[in-house]
């Protein structure tokens, strides 16, 4: 199948590929850069910028850690990333992935706005009130990620009632994906709530909304998806286009260290399964030694010192799950493999080689061989 181009808001994306948007620090400038650069739509991550240039960007920290969601969501570690990856892509569309789940939601989707950012794809919550948080940038993209033809209504209405305005473009997440998943985990075993059962009940609510407003509303499908013929399949189904996280994470540019990138290397399909997190959702990880001691309940010392997620409720929930996502992901991207946490997408057991976001991309649009 040869791959249209993807329009989202003003913004032309070549070939209908959005990098996912991976937190802490797997995707940031060198990943979203590259991607942009070689003709799909790179997202950086806004999680933990803090954290980026050894804590260069940060007012305080604390056992080196950035202290508060003011600095775990470090404004001028956000700029820097964007600046850096301007300088791989240009003008090419550039977006961020902003979770509403995050402290500081409002202050981090106005840094994003303010330092460039194209297009805002926001999820880990219904993000309700964002075309609020964006006003006075109407060139900005909105794109929400949902996981339901009823999220999506939602949505929708409260955009058009209150703002007179609709989504860009939206991703539906499908329960096969990496990281926080916006499902039960009842229902990420069910048949029923599979990407390919979601995609048209979507794409029919979308395009209403579409004929409300009067532009196009593209679904792009996410969670599982790995190859060309996984691309095919769903535009095959009515989706516009795909988002894709973990195959990423195999690309030399992935801002991951290369012992995080070894441990998706080495997983096999059983050793990826849903664990708790401190956000709330059902999350898709790797069983690496961390888990083990949660298991245990021996997990490392929990202190909630960077305030990462409202819902954790400044580490009342991460003792509940046994370990702080901020600190576990961090120690992910840094290869630490004793007490990291490695999210992946339900095929990531199938990543078996390091190769160019260039290569990678060939592939997608072309088939594997190409």
């Amino acid at each position: 199948m040869e791959l249209k181009s993807l329009k989202i808001g003003k913004y032309v994306i070549k070939y209908p590929i959005i990098q996912g948007g991976m937190g802490l620090g797997i995707s940031w400038n060198k990943l979203a850069g590259s991607v942009s650069l070689n003709g799909g739509l790179g997202v950086i991550s806004s999680v933990g910028t803090g954290y980026y240039e050894h804590r260069a960007h940060i007012t305080k920290e604390l056992n080196s850690k950035p202290y508060d969601s003011v600095n775990f969501y470090s404004r001028e570690g956000f700029k820097a990333i964007i600046d850096n990856a301007r300088k791989i892509c240009g003008d090419r569309p550039l977006a961020a992935n902003i979770m509403c789940a995050s402290n500081d939601y409002a202050r981090i989707v106005k840094d994003a706005c303010e330092h460039g950012i194209n297009i805002i794809i926001s999820g880990a919550g219904l993000p309700t009130n964002l075309p609020e948080l964006t006003k006075g940038f109407a060139d900005v993209a909105l794109v929400p990620i949902i996981s339901s033809a009823k999220a999506l209504k939602i949505i929708c209405k409260r955009w058009y009632d209150r703002y007179n305005r609709l989504p860009d473009a939206v991703v539906l997440e499908g329960p096969l994906s990496g990281g926080h998943q916006g499902f039960t985990y009842e229902q990420c075993l069910d048949p029923n709530y599979q990407l390919e059962k979601l995609i048209q009940p979507v794409v029919d609510e979308a395009s209403k909304w579409a004929d409300i407003g009067g532009n196009p509303i593209p679904v792009v499908a996410a969670g599982g998806i790995w190859d060309h013929d996984d691309i095919a399949k769903v535009i095959g189904l009515g989706a516009s286009g795909v988002q894709m996280g973990t195959r990423f994470i195999g690309t030399h540019e992935c801002d991951a260290s290369d012992g995080f990138k070894e441990v998706l290397l080495a997983a096999k399909k059983e050793d990826i399964r849903l664990i708790k997190s401190p956000v709330g959702y059902p999350a898709r990880g790797i069983q690496t030694n961390l888990l083990d001691l949660v298991d245990k309940k021996a997990g490392p010392k929990i202190q909630c010192i960077s305030n990462c997620v409202a819902p954790c409720q400044r580490g009342k929930e991460a003792k509940q799950v046994g370990y702080c996502i901020a600190d576990r992901l961090y120690d992910a991207v840094s290869g630490n493999k004793e007490t990291g946490l490695f999210f992946s997408g339900a095929n990531g057991y199938r990543l078996n080689e390091i190769i160019s976001v260039k290569e990678l991309i060939k592939k997608l649009v072309y088939g594997e061989n190409s």
